[in-house]
């Protein structure tokens, strides 16, 4: 009697012995995500090296100035505002754009049916996009540190980070929900139409004391505004007394986003 052999592969070898973890499962879903953000090299154009030289044009222009943020220079301060754009295009764009292709695709109702739950395959596109913010920042860093316009210890380039990476997803939660609902060029047009004028009108590209009074005025209500006082509370040195209320806004912001994502889930667009 005669026996096939059947190929082992990584899929057939995991069922054989026991279901993946769901931290495993979202190990693998990551690892696929940034495989397909590496193939883009646009996505890290937009993503990373804009930004990037957005940063280096105003920080040579203005970056050895003092800053009114404990005497430091512009430069530094910079790191902040401009970061938190960075993050803010990276944690929306990127997630954004993949679910929308991939729903015009069919992908996402094969998806629906694999033995990966949908929400663990939505984190891991999020989650993908974090490395892209920490190069973001990081390189906007090394820019600052090589126009002499850096002044910034570990610690607090540590605190900045983590303030932009956790102040930025709720921003994911509203690409997504477009992602569900618009087509992949679409949803590129809408989400540039958000983050553009909100990274101006928040402050993030100029302090808002150079812009009209009524735009400070409105800045108050824009979550991009309070990304950017939350990630100057690290550079203030503790003085930054309103860092809770910042945060609480955008924790506000990210339940509705994620209740706004949750409808657009359940009924996206064919």
């Amino acid at each position: 009697m005669t026996t096939v052999d059947t190929p082992v592969t990584a899929a057939t070898a995991a069922t054989a012995t026991r279901a993946p973890s769901t931290l495993a499962l979202l190990g693998a879903e990551v690892r696929d995500e940034l495989k397909q953000v590496y193939r883009e090299p646009a996505a890290l154009f937009f993503s990373v090296l804009m930004p990037v030289a957005f940063f280096a044009f105003f920080s040579a222009m203005f970056g050895g100035e003092t800053a009114g943020v404990g005497g430091l220079p512009v430069g530094t301060t910079m790191l902040a505002t401009f970061g938190a754009y960075g993050v803010l295009g990276a944690t929306m764009l990127t997630p954004g754009i993949g679910l929308a292709e991939e729903r015009e695709r069919g992908w996402l109702d094969v998806v629906k049916v694999s033995p990966v739950p949908v929400p663990l395959t939505l984190l891991a596109k999020v989650v993908a996009t974090l490395p892209y913010c920490v190069g973001i920042l990081g390189a906007m860093t090394a820019t600052a540190a090589a126009l002499g316009v850096l002044r910034i210890g570990v610690g607090q380039w540590l605190l900045l980070l983590a303030a932009l990476l956790v102040g930025s997803l709720p921003f994911a939660l509203i690409g997504l929900a477009v992602g569900a609902r618009a087509s992949g060029n679409a949803t590129t047009a809408v989400l540039n139409a958000f983050v553009i004028p909100m990274a101006i009108a928040g402050g993030l590209w100029f302090p808002l004391e150079m812009l009209p009074g009524w735009m400070g005025s409105v800045a108050q209500f824009l979550p991009t505004y309070h990304l950017s006082r939350l990630a100057l509370g690290p550079l203030e040195g503790g003085a930054a007394t309103g860092s809770i209320g910042h945060a609480a806004y955008l924790l506000g912001f990210a339940v509705v986003a994620g209740a706004v994502a949750a409808v657009a889930y359940r009924r996206p667009a064919r």
